[in-house]
């Protein structure tokens, strides 16, 4: 396994852990019914994808 060498600084640690950043999900409207759906998924409201019915709803 390895094991540093030296004690990292507080700035490289700091710098480090900036880069860890919670990204909002994002949404496309429905081409159907407009409502915000997730991109290469099937709307839950309307239940098509690509343009035809994939999901009784």
């Amino acid at each position: 396994m390895a094991v540093p060498k030296r004690k990292m600084s507080r700035s490289n640690t700091r710098s480090r852990r900036s880069q860890w950043k919670a990204v909002a999900v994002s949404t496309q409207p429905c081409p159907q019914c407009r409502s915000p759906k997730l991109p290469h998924a099937a709307c839950s409201v309307c239940g098509t994808y690509n343009g035809r019915q994939v999901i009784e709803v």
